[in-house]
């Protein structure tokens, strides 16, 4: 790691985060990933007010479980607001809506948004198209209940980080694709996208904590199983040919991140298709780095996100 100019703000919180992830028992990996963001004492923003929320069950896939989907509600006003699906990001492997929980009720209270965070099933038990599937199955469920949760339609966004922003953007690939439900706007934060692992970034960040080659390896591996074949562009939306009629996209990207040349890739290649994006790359910073929420970075990295969201599902 010597030699990278890190953020002086967030520099300090290197040292206390993994390089190497041992993920060849995912429930002991899920466990420890929890326990270590404890034992850190980092907290996430935090909701400006007091959200009511709840967990729903709603209808799976056919032939597939149900999916919990954790609903928040802002507080005060009437009349019909936007709503947000919430995609939480591990890798396609771990992470829940209970780690996410702090920074859903944000965007909730400062979008002045339905936010509905879904508990996909994860891999390597349920590889693709599992979890991407009970994504879109908490989509249709949310437009199906626009009406009941106050929810204009026509302003539904979806939004996830690192794999949460690839399971978003084949989202909005498999929404286009099927024919709806509309998705109004994608936020596509640090997002996990391509398979083939062949950028310069890719191939430079070997050892950055948090995120890096040997655990993108892991990752593609597990996510997408031992089918073998060819790819699914909704699996690795890196691959996909047209990305014409997507929705408008705000996409972030870290410099010290195996994943930043994809995500510059993927804005570019929107745009050459005619989609409205707004590109950020944040110097100085790495996959995670925002677990430093009060650098000042970060602040920026979250207020642009939520600046660019909420200007996206206006009306």
């Amino acid at each position: 790691m010597a030699g990278r100019a890190y953020d002086p703000e967030i520099a300090p919180i290197v040292p206390m985060l993994p390089t190497v992830m041992d993920w060849s028992d995912m429930p002991a990996a899920r466990q420890q990933m929890d326990q270590m963001f404890e034992q850190m004492g980092i907290e996430p923003p935090q909701a400006s007010e007091d959200v009511a929320w709840e967990d729903r069950q709603v209808p799976g896939p056919k032939g597939a479980p149900d999916v919990t989907v954790r609903l928040y509600r802002p507080p005060g006003g009437a009349g019909t607001r936007p709503g947000v699906l919430y995609i939480h990001g591990g890798g396609f492997c771990v992470g829940n809506i209970e780690s996410e929980h702090p920074n859903a009720a944000h965007v909730c209270v400062e979008v002045d948004a339905v936010v509905a965070s879904v508990e996909y099933r994860l891999a390597p038990e349920h590889p693709f198209p599992s979890g991407l599937e009970d994504c879109y199955a908490a989509l249709q469920w949310l437009h199906a209940s626009a009406a009941e949760l106050s929810i204009d339609p026509a302003r539904i966004g979806i939004m996830g980080q690192s794999a949460g922003g690839g399971l978003s953007a084949g989202l909005a690939l498999l929404a286009r694709d099927r024919g709806g439900p509309a998705i109004k706007y994608q936020v596509l934060g640090i997002p996990e996208l391509d398979d083939r692992l062949e950028t310069p970034s890719m191939t430079q960040f070997t050892d950055t904590p948090l995120w890096n080659r040997p655990n993108a390896i892991v990752s593609w591996k597990y996510y997408l199983g031992e089918g073998g074949g060819e790819v699914s562009p909704y699996a690795a939306p890196a691959r996909a040919k047209d990305l014409a009629g997507l929705p408008p996209a705000y996409v972030s990207t870290m410099e010290f991140d195996p994943l930043r040349d994809e995500g510059i890739q993927y804005a570019l290649r929107l745009l050459e298709h005619g989609v409205s994006v707004e590109l950020h790359q944040f110097p100085g910073t790495f996959h995670g780095s925002s677990l430093a929420a009060n650098a000042e970075v970060s602040q920026r990295g979250n207020e642009e996100m939520i600046g660019a969201l909420r200007r996206g599902l206006r009306r």
